[in-house]
């Protein structure tokens, strides 16, 4: 007979904390917007401008966007002018991230291209039925 022990209050707590800002971090990138914007900041710096003809969005919501990536440490700005310049705060790192991602969402039957450095592949279906999915049926 194997006992298990319940982690005690604090210890909960302390493990909840730690996991706090991979949350913030997921939560920054959990929005396809900023996630189009980290895609454009991937090929270099942008200007709010340049950002929002790209991705066909208000000024607003580009800026929007670009202050929670800022909070979360994803991207950095400087200023050129009277011009704010966005940047990956971590290129590779951000790369590598969005890779990753886009290998588990393979791995769970969505097609995503979140790394600009491999091709879409054709033909394959948007999402695959999960096992709850096929209970049904």
């Amino acid at each position: 007979m194997t006992m298990t022990t319940m982690p005690d209050d604090e210890s909960v707590v302390t493990e909840r904390a730690a996991l706090e800002p991979a949350a913030s971090l997921c939560a920054g990138l959990g929005d396809a917007s900023r996630l189009a914007i980290v895609q454009h900041l991937s090929l270099g710096e942008h200007r709010v401008v340049d950002l929002t003809h790209h991705l066909g969005l208000a000024q607003s919501t580009v800026s929007r966007h670009l202050a929670c990536l800022l909070d979360c440490g994803i991207v950095t700005v400087r200023a050129q002018g009277r011009a704010s310049l966005y940047a990956l705060a971590h290129p590779e790192a951000t790369t590598a991230f969005l890779a990753a991602a886009e290998a588990l969402l393979d791995l769970t039957g969505d097609a995503a291209v979140l790394y600009r450095g491999r091709r879409p592949q054709r033909g394959r279906a948007a999402r695959r039925p999960g096992p709850s999915a096929e209970a049904g049926r």
